[in-house]
Formats: C-alpha cells, structure tokens, sequence
C-alpha cells in the first residue's frame, strides 16, 4: 500500500507534456482583429522557394516574426478548393462537413451539384452568374443557379462560432475571387462577396443582404477591373533574376487563346470575351480582392470594436496560374513575388487601420499541387496524364458487365475522384449494390495509373485494410454525397482535361504534393518560432476559437495548436 501511494503521490507532481503553466499566467487580450489569409493551391514550399527575390512585410515577415509550421499536411484524399477550404473554416474532415468535393451528384434530384449552389438565393447583381459560354472552371459551369450560400456545409466554422460567442456583435467576413472560397470562410453567420467574371465587380447573394452596401456600389462603381484594358501582365524583374527565367516556354504548358505561353500576357480588351478571365489568371485577380478587402476594412470598421472581428481573404490567382504553367514556371515565380508585395501591402494597411499588435493573422491554403508530368520526365520520374472518361469501354468493364448480364452502360459518370454507377440497371437486372461495387473497384485498381479504388460499401461498413491512404479515404467518405466507388491515381499521375481544356497541373490527390501547405501564425507579440512537428491544418478553427474563448467548431476533432496557446497565453 505504501508504494502504491507513493506511485500515486509521484504522478500527480509530473506535468502532462501539453498542459500550459497555470501559475502567474495572464490571458492575453482578444485580438480586434483576426485576419485569415487562404492561398489558392499554395504549396508548403513555394514561399521559401521564391525567397530570394521577396521583399519585407509580405512572406518575410510572417516567416521571420511568426510562427511557421513547416510540416503541415491534410489528412484528407480529395485535395479540391472548397474541400481545403472548408477544412480550414469548420476544423472538420469532409466527412463531418459535407464538402466532400466541388462537385458531387445527387442521387435524390438526379443532378450533379455545385458546393455551394443555392437556388433558394439569388445573385443581387442581374447577370452576373456564371457565363457557361466562358467560363473555363468546369465545376463552376456545372451550376444550374445562380444562387450561392453556405447552406451545404453541415457543421459549424469558426466564424460561425466567433457570432455565437459574442452574441452576433463580431464583424464576419469572407472575400475572394471565388464564390466558394469566400462563401466557405465567411461561414452560416457571416457575409460574403466574390469577383463576378461576368459583370467584373464583385458580387453577394440575397442569403447575405436584400441590397447592396452602399460602399460596395462604390467600389463597383469605380469599374477597376475594366482598367486593366489593353494591358498585359509583365515580369517584374529581369529574366535572368529569376530561377525560372530560361524556362518561359515550356512545351507542356497550357497555351490558352490570346493569353500564350511567354510573356508579356496580354489581357485584350474589355469587350473580349475572356477578358475578366484572364484578370483571374494573372495577379491582377489577387490585385482585385485585395484593393476590395481592404475597402471592406474601412467602410465596416473592423478592428474597432469592443469585441474580435474576423475578417478571411482568398487569393485565388496562385492556383489558375499553377493549373496553367504548373508549380515550377516563369508565371508562377513572377505571381510569387507580386503575391509577396500584395500580402505586404494588405498588412501594412492593417496595420495603419488596426495595429498589427491588435491583430493576429493566420495563413495558410486549400491544398498543395503537382508538378507538371513533363518537367518531372525531364529529371527521369515517371509522370502522366489519365483519361478516366475511356473507362466504361475497356475490354474488364466490357466484361463485367457481361458477367452481371448488363448490356446498358453500367458507370453512370466520373466526376473526380467518385465513380457513380448506374442505380436503375443494377435494379433493374436485380443485382447487389455492395457485390457491383466490390468488382467495379476490383477491375479499376488494374489499370494503369490508378493506385487505389475502394467502394463506398466498404468504407461504411468497415470492410477495409488498416493503411494511411485509406484512412484518407475514409475522412473523405460522407453517405450522402459520396460516389460509389473512391478512386486515387498513383503518384504524379492525374487527370488534365476539362472539358476540352488541357491544363497543365491538376490537384486532388492524398499525395504529400497536394497535401502540403503553409500554416503561420503572426501579429500581435507572438514569439517567433519555426515548428517542424507534423499537424494538420485543421487544428487552425479550433485555435482560433480558443483564442477567443469560443467553444471549438461543432465537427473539429483537433486540439489546439500548443505554440500558438503559449504565445497567446503569457505572462
């Protein structure tokens, strides 16, 4: 009994190893302002690889004054915008939070469904829907409304929970060229405005307002986008300077109509068909959200509160261009740099509006990206293109469906990454969904660039190996959304045509180049740290919360990030 006791005495002294101090200890005061940064398809190490030619304020301040976390991967399999996005908002897997993809069909209507689509909520701008004629984001055209809200997301973000925690009195905002990057972020209690191609102005929906503001009419009416008429995106520096600066017309790089593969890229003028396009597949479309966001700070006040306010910005341009020239190209060097000054510029005017003391900023992205097959053969990796759509007649699908006595065709669609068969003939020839399934998965994981297929009969039932990749199926599976059958290309193999456009890079693997991603926290008198322990982005909503004293999201499943609680938590 005596060394029982004594063993009980020794371990209430020890420290649990994430427990913060709790004597002398002083909470921090809330930040007046936090200010979340998402970049569209931002690869975890882009920025120290472009650093050279960076300035201060931008990318160097976060990296030197903040806390950098330098191993930050999703745990996810669909690595798509509004997937990452979510992610980062709710805290939550795609699983609890619905967003399983930027597009999925839905069985009870029949239709393939844009993420945030909402018919119940139109647009406030008359025609400034999505152009189908030129829209070149397949998901986007896959929309059959104009209306857009957060309505899908299943659970709580942390905006959402920053309303509740202070009674509706904090300033919630989400701004982006994207609709679902703002819509996402901005959360069910917060407003959001995106870059609309077809009227150039920014844009919300009747979920957020009856009318506009009267200083967005001003913003759109001063008609910024229009400027950039007869101008092309140039280089910043000399060629030379740059570490791609002989490479600036690489064979597999996407030569869109008018734009070209080297510079200068012109934008044509504001009459062209794809002129507000273009603007989004330069830096002019980062140029664009920030000159809106950092309206939206003045008019709104935000920062100058009795209470925290919360203000998300998406810059998409890194993501068009990355598609386009891929990670490793003179275009994606140059926006970079010009995403550098952009992020210095947003934080000065922070900082003269707000304080960056008052301020805490969090940056991170959505997902990472590959590199473009054809500069990965040029150093002897092995990397291609797929071409899912040819699956229904490959000579195993033939035969299945001969097996199973089916002469219809059996896959009813692909839409990345989800197999979706054909329900009313598997009924019709009285078949078992589960058994259709089970070989439908069978026969793809033979084809060639295809790594895994796993049906979603086994992902609910539990019928699968115990392995990384699949647990990243699994976060991804929601019931309700989810296609029937998961598919994951090998490594660096990945699907490069949308509908008619051939891009150069295509994200949306568990690969680490698509799961890798900045996380950085900086501002108020954070000590500067770099942090090579793995986390998972996810931890962001629920620090947050902590920081304000909220409860976390309603599907996070993450403790908060110890370094951050230390530095907010100080003496």
């Amino acid at each position: 009994m005596v060394i029982f006791l004594s063993i009980i005495a020794s371990l209430s002294g020890c420290t649990h190893p994430k427990a913060l101090p709790l004597s002398g200890s002083k909470k921090a005061p809330r930040p007046k302002l936090i200010l979340q940064v998402t970049v569209d398809q931002l690869r975890g190490d882009l920025p120290e690889r472009f650093m050279q030619h960076m300035g201060d304020g931008g990318f160097r301040y976060l990296m030197e004054e903040g806390i950098w976390y330098a191993d930050a991967n999703f745990t996810h399999a669909n690595t798509e915008t509004i997937v990452g996005h979510a992610c980062l908002a709710t805290g939550a897997d795609p699983s609890a939070h619905g967003m399983i993809g930027n597009i999925w069909f839905d069985r009870q209507t029949g239709k393939l469904t844009y993420n945030i689509e909402d018919p119940d909520y139109h647009l406030l701008t008359e025609g400034a829907s999505v152009d189908k004629a030129s829209e070149i984001d397949p998901t986007q055209k896959s929309a059959s409304t104009d209306g857009r809200s957060p309505t899908a997301m299943i659970v709580s973000t942390f905006g959402d929970e920053l309303a509740i925690n202070t009674a509706g009195k904090s300033k919630i905002f989400g701004v982006s060229v994207k609709d679902r990057g703002a819509v996402s972020m901005a959360g069910h209690a917060g407003k959001a405005f995106w870059f609309s191609k077809q009227s150039g102005e920014f844009v919300t929906s009747s979920y957020y307002y009856d009318a506009y503001p009267e200083w967005v009419n001003e913003w759109n009416g001063k008609k910024l986008a229009q400027a950039y008429s007869g101008k092309s995106w140039e280089l910043m520096l000399e060629p030379s300077a740059y570490l791609f600066g002989d490479a600036d017309d690489a064979e597999w790089e996407t030569d869109f109509p008018g734009y070209g593969r080297i510079f200068p890229h012109a934008y044509g003028t504001a009459d062209g068909k794809y002129f507000t396009t273009l603007l989004t597949l330069s830096p002019a479309g980062d140029d664009l959200t920030l000159d809106f966001a950092k309206s939206l700070i003045a008019a709104e006040q935000l920062g100058q509160n009795e209470v925290t306010d919360y203000l998300s910005i998406s810059f998409s341009s890194t993501d068009y261009i990355g598609h386009l020239f891929g990670p490793s190209s003179l275009e994606t060097e140059d926006n970079m740099l010009r995403l550098d000054r952009t992020l210095a510029d947003l934080f000065a005017y922070v900082d003269e509006h707000v304080g960056l003391e008052n301020t805490l900023i969090v940056l991170s992205a959505d997902h990472g990206t590959p590199e473009a097959p054809g500069y990965l053969n040029s150093f002897g990796i092995n990397a291609k293109y797929v071409t899912p759509e040819k699956w229904e007649k490959e000579p195993a699908i033939i035969e299945l469906k001969k097996r199973f006595g089916i002469g219809k065709e059996l896959i009813e669609a692909y839409h990345h990454p989800y197999v979706y068969l054909n329900y009313e003939v598997i009924q019709a020839n009285q078949l078992n969904q589960a058994k259709v399934e089970h070989a439908i998965a069978e026969e793809l994981m033979k084809f060639d660039g295809v790594a895994l297929a796993v049906s979603s009969t086994a992902l609910r039932v539990g019928d699968f190996p115990d392995t990384p990749l699949i647990e990243s199926v699994l976060r991804n599976y929601n019931p309700a959304r989810s296609g029937d059958v998961f598919v994951v290309h090998e490594p660096h193999c990945f699907i490069n045509d949308f509908d008619g456009l051939q891009v150069t890079c295509t994200h949306g693997s568990p690969w680490r180049y698509d799961t890798f991603v900045p996380v950085v926290f900086a501002g108020g008198d954070l000590e500067p740290q770099r942090i090579y322990r793995a986390i998972e982005p996810v931890a962001i909503a629920p620090t947050l919360s902590a920081i304000v004293g909220a409860k976390p999201p309603s599907g996070s499943r993450t403790e908060p990030l110890l370094e951050v609680m230390q530095g907010i938590d100080k003496d």
